[in-house]
């Protein structure tokens, strides 16, 4: 009996350990390439040999849908209204890339009853044991509800452009999140730059402006450029990694998932980290 008893207590550790990291991809408003970046740079993951479940959480956008030409069968609204499980809802995309499509409705996410919640975090817990990551493609801002889900996750992938707008609004749902997170790691992804030097002081002056008024740190994760090859692959429905393999914009985000993939392997995780799924639970029931 305490053989089977010492078995179980390594698998169950086994699990654990395997458990996906989380990474939420958001910006401070729309328009700045959020969902072609969780798209392209999920792909760019797989490719090298991660395994990736993409989340659509753009609520009733439909973006990665769109981006991919398809019409998914299922959402996650008929996870909770039809009662399917989670893994009925996944959809092959391209490169045979794992993704949920969002829908309408999620939003109210923390306002379920507390038996539907508990099944959905049982399930999105058998899911995350078979992946290595799972990208959490956030709508544009933060609501209250989308917060608590944000503050859950490993780590947060900002989306911004040099556009003075796109900055002060990245920065603004950067400082939401320091005032409710002390720890939170922030990678930055400076989008549509005409050229690694305004990539670069676009980086530096929001970096420097969080570490002024947040006292809070950040890395730059890469700078995709100007591409007019993205605009022709989101025309024609496909992800421009796979449109047109050797563009500029397609050679940034391999070397952004091939950066990111080594600082993962590199770093030390935190002994007192708590997994993505406890924290869900935690704050679902504060927040109730």
């Amino acid at each position: 009996m305490e053989n089977d008893q010492a078995k179980s207590l390594r698998e169950q550790l086994k699990t654990l350990r395997m458990q996906a990291k989380s990474i939420a991809v958001m910006s401070g408003k729309g328009g700045v390439g959020k969902s072609n970046f969780s798209l392209n740079f999920s792909l760019a993951l797989q490719k090298a040999q991660k395994r990736v479940l993409l989340f659509d959480l753009d609520i009733g956008m439909g973006n990665i849908d769109i981006l991919v030409g398809e019409s998914s069968r299922l959402t996650i609204v008929d996870f909770f209204n039809k009662n399917v499980s989670l893994s009925d809802i996944i959809s092959t995309g391209p490169n045979n890339l794992d993704y949920i499509s969002g829908g309408t409705g999620l939003g109210t996410i923390f306002r379920l009853s507390e038996e539907k919640f508990q099944r959905f975090i049982q399930e999105l817990e058998r899911l995350f044991n078979a992946y290595d990551f799972v990208i959490f493609d956030m709508g544009a801002g933060i609501s209250e509800d989308s917060l608590r889900f944000i503050l859950c996750v490993d780590e947060i992938i900002v989306i911004t452009t040099p556009e003075p707008t796109s900055m002060t609004d990245a920065y603004a749902a950067i400082k939401h999140i320091c005032v409710n997170h002390e720890t939170m790691p922030f990678s930055i992804v400076v989008n549509r730059a005409y050229n690694r030097k305004i990539g670069d002081s676009t980086f530096n002056r929001l970096a420097q402006t969080m570490k002024q008024f947040l006292k809070r740190e950040a890395t730059l994760l890469g700078t995709i450029p100007d591409d007019s090859t993205i605009m022709k692959a989101v025309i024609d429905q496909k992800p421009f990694l796979m449109y047109q393999p050797n563009c500029h914009a397609s050679k940034a985000i391999f070397k952004i998932a091939n950066d990111f993939i080594y600082r993962q392997s590199s770093s030390i995780d935190e002994k007192d980290a708590k997994p993505f799924i406890a924290k869900l639970k935690y704050f679902f029931m504060k927040g109730r």
